[in-house]
């Protein structure tokens, strides 16, 4: 008997904003939330701005209409972010 394994790329089912991170419900039961301040024109954004965010593609992206911005599902699960942490004030 043969058994194949076939990955599947995770998806939102549902995304929100609480304080300027964007939190995920992944469809593999996770929650993960990213800082908006990790991508530039979300880092500009108002906090209403923010929390206009829409899952698209089936929960694959992110998308704000009004900031034109789009970001992947998946980019974010994998840490792809455009702008590092901020460093702590000492």
């Amino acid at each position: 008997m043969t058994s194949m394994v076939v990955e599947t790329e995770t998806c939102a089912l549902r995304a929100w904003v609480e304080s300027r991170v964007i939190f995920l419900e992944l469809t593999d039961g996770r929650i993960i939330g990213f800082p908006a301040d990790r991508f530039r024109i979300l880092r500009a954004a108002s906090n209403d701005e923010l929390k206009k965010v829409t899952l698209e593609l089936n929960g694959y992206a992110l998308r704000w209409e009004e900031l034109d911005e789009d970001i992947t599902v998946k980019g974010v699960v994998a840490g792809h972010f455009q702008l590092p942490l901020p460093e702590k004030a000492a």
